[in-house]
């Protein structure tokens, strides 16, 4: 299974492209409601489940703090790390001592670790099949061979009234990599050492 793991975090992490037309007025409300939410995330912990397009699936914990601090745990055994600064999001692969980084912008994950920026501009609501639930979609309309990144909000008791549930990334190649939360937790204290790193390389404990 070893194979699976860089695979699966890249995935998660490298570029999907994240640009579009300004959606239609019928869905500038529920764009709204999201961009509020993800305004409204101080902090956030939350379970995950990551799946590939083959249903190879790995577990772990993952760490918010707005804007812009991230950091995906995996399960014990698994010898990766993903950790976001605000500036880059790093993956660290401890059992080949592998240090990859992508600017956030380049990422998927700037959609919901950058709540600054104007959802409008990059993304438009579509049908859900959920009740209850919100559906956002984002992709650069200039360049579908970039990918799309498909998310779940669901109301709830989280900040604006909606609760993140997890999102989809479909790559360039029609890679798929799902990713699913539970237990989400807002506002819980999170200290500056989840957001640190140790370096396989030998240079020590770095940002």
């Amino acid at each position: 299974m070893r194979p699976l793991f860089p695979s699966l975090a890249a995935a998660l992490i490298a570029p999907a492209a994240i640009v579009m037309a300004a959606p239609a007025m019928a869905q500038t409300a529920s764009l709204d409601e999201v961009a509020a939410h993800l305004r409204g995330i101080t902090t956030m912990t939350a379970d995950f489940v990551q799946t590939d397009r083959n249903g190879k699936s790995l577990s772990g914990m993952l760490t918010l703090r707005q804007p812009g601090k991230v950091r995906f745990e995996y399960q014990k055994g698994v010898p990766l790390l993903i950790v976001g600064d605000g500036k880059a999001l790093t993956m660290i692969d401890y059992s080949v001592r592998q240090v990859s980084r992508w600017p956030v912008g380049n990422s998927p994950l700037s959609v919901l670790i950058d709540p600054r920026r104007d959802m409008s501009r990059f993304a438009k609501v579509v049908p859900s099949t959920i009740p209850g639930t919100i559906t956002v979609e984002a992709r650069d309309g200039k360049h579908p061979e970039f990918g799309t990144i498909t998310i779940v909000f669901a109301r709830g008791a989280g900040p604006g009234g909606l609760a993140l549930q997890g999102w989809t990334v479909l790559d360039a190649q029609n890679g798929r990599s799902t990713v699913r939360l539970t237990n989400q937790r807002f506002g819980v204290a999170i200290s500056d050492k989840a957001f640190k790193w140790d370096d396989p390389r030998p240079k020590g404990p770095r940002n």
